[in-house]
């Protein structure tokens, strides 16, 4: 197996059980709203509870969604910012060589061992 296939099957195993865990969350929090509602026949409390656990997945998939794109965002950003600050590393060890250099060579004239 290819580290992209498996790191694929991963990602979609990560997502079944974030997917399961919202699903009992969203039970579980439609029977926590429901319990004192005690003039409910056993339909509406079980059509209620299964809207509520469709608005509670909607709402995690939106959640998850804008966390996706802002983490997208982010990435974007900060892999900019690395490649300025790479640059400018770069940029100051040119010059940092470039001064010994020049250094070196202004140190051997004055000495006298070297003739350009």
């Amino acid at each position: 197996m290819k580290a992209v296939d498996a790191r694929a099957l991963i990602n979609d195993i990560e997502g079944h059980l974030l997917l399961t865990a919202a699903r009992r969350e969203g039970r579980a929090a439609a029977e926590r709203f429901t319990a004192p509602l005690h003039w409910l026949t056993d339909g509406q409390r079980e059509e209620l509870e299964r809207r509520f656990e469709r608005e509670y997945l909607t709402l995690a998939r939106d959640s998850w969604r804008r966390s996706t794109e802002r983490a997208g965002e982010l990435r974007g950003e900060y892999e900019a910012r690395y490649r300025g600050l790479r640059r400018r590393l770069l940029a100051g060890w040119l010059v940092a060589c470039a001064a010994l250099t020049a250094a070196g060579v202004l140190f051997l004239r004055l000495t006298g061992n070297m003739s350009l």
